[in-house]
């Protein structure tokens, strides 16, 4: 089974997926971009069951998003790490920004330009949707454990 760890920028937090990605996208919302203080977020979706914290879970800092979303940084150096979703309780989704090495999949498009950074063009020749590509349930699609090898 494939494995892959991300870390925070001061590399007291770290966490390790067991397992293939969901589907990933680039998010342009202006609370990802906030959040990530870049013009975009590159996400994906894993089950509960594929992460775990292996260093520094005592150091995480919470902030709650909006009602459904709960996101996790380090409280020392302020890294995004991982979001935790109220009304699916066993999906994760993961910044790719911190993961070290290859995670395997590549974006499939860019969500939600209609908000994108008016100082941004795109050119990267993904498919762009204006909101949800299909429905948010599809961005957040996580791979079946066994079909990993």
């Amino acid at each position: 089974m494939k494995s892959i760890t991300g870390r925070c920028l001061c590399e007291t937090i770290v966490y390790q997926i067991e397992g293939d990605l969901g589907p990933v996208f680039n998010c342009h919302c202006s609370k990802c971009r906030r959040w990530h203080g870049a013009a975009f977020r590159t996400r994906a979706s894993i089950k509960r069951s594929q992460f775990t914290w292996l260093a520094g879970e005592h150091l995480l800092s919470r902030f709650n998003s909006s009602d459904n979303v709960t996101k996790t940084f380090c409280s020392i150096c302020g890294s995004n790490l991982a979001s935790f979703y109220a009304d699916n309780p066993d999906v994760v989704g993961i910044a790719l920004g911190g993961l070290e090495g290859d995670p395997g999949r590549r974006p499939l498009a860019n969500i939600f330009v209609g908000s994108k950074a008016l100082w941004y063009a795109l050119s990267d020749g993904l498919p762009q949707f204006e909101a949800w590509p299909v429905s948010e349930a599809a961005v957040r699609e996580t791979v079946d454990d066994s079909a990993s090898d």
